[in-house]
């Protein structure tokens, strides 16, 4: 028991270890990353009923729709798989930052500048922060998955912190960029605690796809003939990550005991 305990102890050394060195590394060897206005620009930015950016707006809501029954079941106790305390906690934070980012990111699309971003960018950083956090406390440990937790939330006030300061937006990105990694990797490198995995393979597909449509925004625009712009199909498939998270929470039940 006690080797298992030091194992246990040289194992999260070296995770928070590697997390430091990525993230030096990340600071040392990327330019800073300055806002631009050309990030506000958005291949669909028409108007209809007097709403500006009319489409970016309407589907930033399918986030709320998901957002706040998975926050009510999360807390009910009695239809998700969660087994710990954790997790609880974890699931309910990420969920909360599902339904933020509904008015955080209408709020942005109404008017999009420097100002507003932050609201758009914050409760996907938060909501982040909890998926990893969850996946980590699932995977391998309850007490590193809520002290990861922490630490990426104020990593997160941080990030502002210096978008706001030094008008850096590295940090941010990291946030956007890191879970496409990290999900995978976790997924492949730990055993899962909970039947039905394969949702977290989803999850992550449908986050790529959002990056991708993001970047190819005015492409996508073009290619539906002027229907919908890629921002906005970026909005709903990002709105398919905590769906898909939501089906793995409800099918799941325990398939190894592990002691948090």
């Amino acid at each position: 028991m006690m080797q298992f305990e030091l194992v246990k102890r040289e194992n999260r050394v070296r995770v928070w270890g590697g997390a430091l060195l990525l993230f030096v590394f990340v600071m040392v060897a990327t330019p800073r990353i300055p806002h631009s206005p050309a990030l506000h620009l958005f291949a669909d930015m028409r108007n209809f009923l007097g709403v500006p950016n009319t489409l970016n707006v309407l589907t930033s809501f399918p986030f709320l729709l998901i957002g706040v029954p998975g926050l009510v079941l999360c807390l009910s106790g009695s239809c998700f798989g969660i087994s710990l305390k954790g997790e609880v906690w974890g699931w309910a934070l990420y969920y909360a930052g599902a339904a933020a980012a509904a008015f955080g990111s209408a709020y942005y699309h109404l008017k999009p500048d420097d100002e507003r971003v932050i609201w758009d960018r914050l409760p996907m950083m938060i909501s982040a922060s909890s998926v990893l956090s969850n996946l980590l406390i699932e995977r391998y440990d309850e007490r590193m998955g809520i002290t990861c937790l922490f630490s990426l939330l104020m990593l997160v006030l941080v990030s502002i912190a210096c978008e706001r300061t030094f008008d850096d937006l590295r940090l941010c990105m990291m946030f956007y960029f890191v879970p496409c990694v990290a999900i995978p990797a976790m997924v492949f490198l730990f055993p899962p605690k909970y039947t039905h995995s394969k949702y977290w393979f989803w999850a992550t597909g449908f986050y790529l796809l959002a990056r991708f449509v993001a970047i190819a925004d005015k492409r996508v625009y073009s290619v539906t003939r002027y229907a919908i712009s890629g921002h906005s199909l970026e909005h709903l498939c990002l709105a398919m990550v905590p769906m898909m998270l939501t089906l793995m929470l409800w099918f799941r039940n325990i398939k190894i005991a592990r002691d948090s």
